[in-house]
């Protein structure tokens, strides 16, 4: 919260083709902040749904718990972390780690420097974090 509350105040660095930094700007760190918030979604998602509908399966169709109700949490447990694995990588492949952002979308400031420079720039990147 303190990183997006820092992001959201001062900007992040939004950088040229060249990667040199261009200035700082909040458009661009709210579309960091979006994204991660969406990928951090998709992560979490297939354990919340997956492992719900596992654990009934086992629970109804098997004999796995029947006497062993100690068993579930465990199996619970390494069933997310199993999820987890895959979820993770693929969430944060969603988005690219150096994103981009159309010039028009950015602060006037910037917008002009690129002017004053003759910068023919449409789009300028930015780190998104993690």
């Amino acid at each position: 919260a303190v990183v997006s509350t820092q992001s959201t105040g001062n900007g992040i660095d939004v950088v040229d083709e060249n990667g040199a930094v261009v200035g700082q700007s909040k458009a661009a760190a709210k579309s960091a902040i979006v994204q991660v918030v969406l990928s951090r979604i998709i992560m979490a998602t297939p354990g919340m749904a997956l492992t719900p509908v596992i654990m009934d399966t086992l629970d109804t169709k098997t004999k796995l718990f029947k006497g062993r109700a100690w068993l579930a949490a465990p199996v619970q447990v390494g069933l997310v972390g199993f999820i987890l694995t895959f979820a993770t990588p693929l969430a944060c492949a969603v988005f690219e780690q150096n994103s981009s952002i159309s010039v028009k979308n950015l602060e006037t400031n910037i917008q002009d420097k690129l002017r004053e420079t003759g910068s023919e720039a449409k789009f300028l990147t930015f780190n998104k974090g993690l």
